[in-house]
This record gives C-alpha cells, structure tokens and sequence, in this order.
C-alpha cells in the first residue's frame, strides 16, 4: 500500500434526546454528540490477515472499491472507545466513522477525501447492514447539537444546528443491560406499511417532542428541555414499547434520589439513560446517584460527560492526527 500515512481518528457518541427512528420515519429528531470518544489509530507497518474481519476488515472492503491502491488487507489498529458498547450511544457508528477516517486520513490521495463524502460513505455501509436512518452519521461528525429532518432513505437534514450550553452537562446511566435492535427496524417499517396507530400517535408525539427539546435548548430552559425530553421517552415507552421495567426503575431512582430526569437513548429496550443538569451539579448528583443506584442495579454505572465537537471539527483543529 503506497502513500501511508499514520493516522488517528477521534470520534464522539451521540445522546438522541428526542426522535428516535424519525431520522427515517419523517419528523424531527435532536442529537447531541458526547464526549465519550472513540479513537482509531493506524499503526504503520505490513498489514496483519488475521486483521481483515470484522467492522475493520468490511470498512477496509467498502473503501477498496472506491480508493484505488488500497491492498487486500487493513492496516494494524489501536482502537480504544470510551463509550459503552451496545447501549444506544451510537458506539457501533462512532468507531465505523473512525475507520472510515482512519483509513482515510492514512491512504487516501491528497487533498483526501471530503467530510460530506465520509460521512455519505458511513450510512451507505451501515444501511446495507441494518437499513436504517443516518442521525447517529451526522451527530458524530457535525458534532455539538442538531435539529434533524427525516427521510426515508439517505442522510436527515439538518435543520438547524447549535452549541449546548455551556453551562449545562451530561450524566449517563448505563444499565449494564445491553441494547438489542437486530429485529427493531424490521418490525417499524412493517408497522409503517401496516399504517399502525400506534406507531402514527409515537411519530406525532416524538415529533412534537423534538420541536420542544430544541426550543428549551435554545433558550436556556432546563426544567423544559427535561419535561420535553420525559415526554418522549413516555412516547418511546408507551406506544413503541422501547422501555423496559429495569429501565424504568431507573428513572424513578435517579428522579428521587437526585432529581434528574432521564430519557431513553437509542431505539430498543436495554441499553443507556441520559440527562441533563447544570454543570455545577453534575458531580453531586452522579455521587447521590452512584449510591441510589448500587443498591438498586450494582451493575449500572453512571457516567458524566459534556457536550462535544464532531469528527470533523475535531480533525480541522488536528486532534485526529
């Protein structure tokens, strides 16, 4: 392989704070993208065989046929993610996007290739796996908070896009309870096609949702954006069925032992439970919800985070190499 270069990807997650399956469905959906990185580095040297399976190896096949000179085998990798596996946070497309940077960055000729490309080229190759929507593709490389149309097939549109305040922060709630969405996307278009009440009365409430999250965002409101976010989880929960009693437990807990309101992030049950608070509380209430929640769920844990910057802005100012 000629022309390599060492390379190092820098990828965030992603909260969906309201509209889930809508970045396909139609309606609005808001993201915002989470300093929990994952972080792909190429090693130089010759390629390793044993390397070529897995997301590495298809990322590597996906881009064979568009980048020519590219050998049968991806480079060695040091990866490293922050974010939990499985849990709704979009860990699976951040560490896809890396690849696609990674690789990118190391073997692509000058001036390489362009961020709206990557992050095209990232949806195609996860929609042939799983036919979904492209939310996570545009949160993890734009970066901080985005107001998404949904379309049937293709990227979302960004509608607006904005800072998150600074004074405002992230705190996780990983269930310990893995999030499994093999047969979700399968079982919504069939309700699609099938014109389910149901699944109309979600896309309504979710779309409603989202215009609230993105208004109290903007205006600084706290207690909104957590009322607005509570109103589409409960559209999550009670028409899509995408809770379950663990995670409900949860939320009571966190509400009553911290006061702090928590969403469901990621379509399917399991996985990781976002809110939001203000920056100077975010230690004490993760501490009062680490010893609520140990006696409850020993496996959860609690993560705090802040907003990020994207894939893209990451690389501009040359974290990525």
């Amino acid at each position: 392989m000629s022309g390599e270069r060492t390379a190092r990807a820098v990828v965030p997650c992603r909260a969906c704070l309201s509209g889930e399956d809508l970045d396909w469905l139609g309606g609005r959906s808001v993201s915002l993208a989470l300093d929990l990185t994952t972080v792909v580095e190429t090693v130089p040297g010759p390629a390793a065989p044993a390397a070529a399976g897995g997301w590495p190896g298809q990322v590597w096949g996906f881009l064979r046929g568009r980048i020519p000179g590219l050998g049968p085998n991806p480079p060695v990798l040091d990866v490293h993610s922050d974010a939990p596996a499985a849990s709704g946070l979009s860990s699976s497309t951040a560490l896809i996007v890396a690849l696609f940077q990674a690789y990118t960055d190391a073997f692509a000729p000058s001036p390489g290739i362009p961020v709206a490309t990557l992050a095209q080229w990232a949806y195609e190759f996860e929609f042939a796996h799983f036919n979904g929507g492209g939310m996570d593709h545009l949160a993890v490389i734009e970066g901080d908070a985005l107001l998404l149309e949904g379309r049937p097939t293709g990227l979302p549109a960004v509608l607006e896009r904005r800072a998150f305040p600074d004074d405002w922060a992230v705190v996780v709630v990983d269930s310990a309870t893995r999030k499994d969405t093999s047969d979700h996307i399968r079982v919504v278009r069939a309700q699609l096609a099938g014109r389910d009440p149901a699944l109309a009365a979600y896309l309504k409430e979710a779309d409603q949702a989202s215009a609230d999250v993105w208004e109290a965002m903007g205006a600084g409101d706290l207690d909104g954006l957590g009322d607005a976010m509570g109103r589409a989880h409960n559209a999550m929960r009670d028409h899509q069925g995408m809770s379950t009693p663990v995670l409900e437990d949860l939320r009571e807990a966190a509400l009553r032992s911290a006061g702090l309101r928590l969403k469901l992030s990621g379509a399917g049950g399991g996985g990781a439970l976002v809110g939001v608070c203000r920056a100077a509380d975010q230690e004490p209430i993760a501490t009062a919800l680490r010893q609520a929640l140990g006696e409850l769920r020993p496996a959860a844990r609690v993560l705090t985070t802040r907003a990020a910057a994207g894939a893209a802005a990451r690389s501009a100012n040359g974290e990525a190499r």
